[in-house]
């Protein structure tokens, strides 16, 4: 077996180079941020630029920008004492924060919703629309809020103009570190504090920051916001086709969940009836490639997508979704290699089924 291919971008992006180098020299670095000594006003600058470089790459002011655990903890507003009920209208990432919500009940408005811009699954771009008004039904909603985990880095998209309230995301998706996201707040939204303690954060997520963290996600926006402007996705985008034609050529009863609709450059969802997407991920690990069969948000949780059941699968179709998800590191030599395995493990079980 060659050398191992990672095709999970999805779940999270390679540490990049320069994000590291940001982590090693903050953590050089003694001062507290909230100290006004010289060296607590270092570990300010360091904060404060990564907040800036955050704010750049998602179109938002810097003082918009409430950094924090990760997107789970970011999407955790919508259970404060002052937040409106939220009806969440598509499974994202973060979707286990929102299925407490009774959707049979009523909720009156004003409500926020709560949507992915784009699924972590099948890599569909959502429009959520203009607002306020936002609706859900028969739900008229003043606020949303849009988790842009995967979204962000990867397609272009401003909060500034995409008239949401709130929005989450994730260092470590665009190639930053585990352990650090951030949540934006719309200028004048009123929102309770994530975290009581010292006030940090603007009094809205308590708690030194952390300094490290912090600063190689502000390394990670920088370079991914580069990477964007220089059509670094729109590479990525034809190794995607690359790799459905391939597939699609030879295994004539897979289907490729929602490439007909508009998509992240770099996801590819397909389901192959009667090989179960849990198996196809073993063996394809076994043979040097790390893909998934849905998203990581708990450690060796299988379950079936729900947006694959609304997207028209039943649930024996949507237990053999595979997903793949490419990143500006994959060359063609990984995809075509992929495409040879897998197909070599497909042709078995078609013959198995003969």
């Amino acid at each position: 077996m060659g050398e191992r291919v990672y095709l999970d971008w999805n779940a999270t992006a390679p540490l990049r180079p320069v994000a590291r180098a940001a982590m090693i020299d903050a953590m050089d670095r003694v001062g507290n941020p909230s100290s006004v000594h010289a060296e607590g006003r270092v570990a300010r600058g360091l904060v404060e630029r990564a907040r800036a470089s955050v704010a750049e790459l998602v179109g938002c002011k810097p003082s918009e920008v409430v950094f924090t655990s990760g997107a789970t903890e970011a999407a955790s507003v919508l259970r404060s004492a002052t937040a409106h009920a939220a009806v969440c209208v598509q499974e994202t990432a973060h979707d286990c924060l929102w299925a407490h919500l009774d959707l049979g009940r009523a909720v009156e408005r004003p409500a926020t919703l709560a949507m992915g811009l784009a699924n972590s699954e099948t890599g569909v771009v959502t429009d959520p629309g203009a607002g306020p008004g936002w609706t859900y039904g028969d739900i008229t909603c003043d606020s949303l809020l849009l988790d842009v985990v995967q979204a962000a880095g990867r397609i272009p998209w401003s909060f500034a103009w995409s008239g949401a309230t709130l929005a989450i995301l994730s260092a470590h998706k665009i190639g930053g570190p585990k352990g650090v996201g951030a949540l934006i707040v719309r200028e004048g939204t009123d929102i309770a504090a994530l975290q009581l303690g010292g006030g940090q954060e603007l009094g809205r997520r308590s708690g030194t920051e952390n300094v490290a963290g912090i600063a190689g996600f502000g390394a990670a926006a920088t370079a991914a916001l580069e990477e964007l402007n220089q059509g670094a996705w729109l590479n990525v985008e034809k190794l995607r086709n690359i790799l459905e034609k391939t597939l699609a050529s030879e295994a004539k009863e897979t289907i490729f969940v929602g490439n007909d609709l508009d998509r992240l450059p770099n996801t590819s969802c397909f389901v192959t009836p009667g090989w179960k997407g849990e198996t196809q991920v073993m063996q394809m690990d076994l043979a040097g490639f790390a893909v998934s069969s849905g998203s990581a948000c708990s450690s060796g949780k299988v379950k079936v997508p729900r947006v694959l059941r609304a997207m028209g699968l039943d649930d024996g179709q949507a237990e053999c979704a595979l997903r793949v998800s490419l990143g500006p590191e994959t060359t063609e030599e990984n995809v075509l290699r992929f495409c040879e395995a897998w197909l070599k493990q497909e042709r078995k079980i078609r013959d198995r089924a003969a």
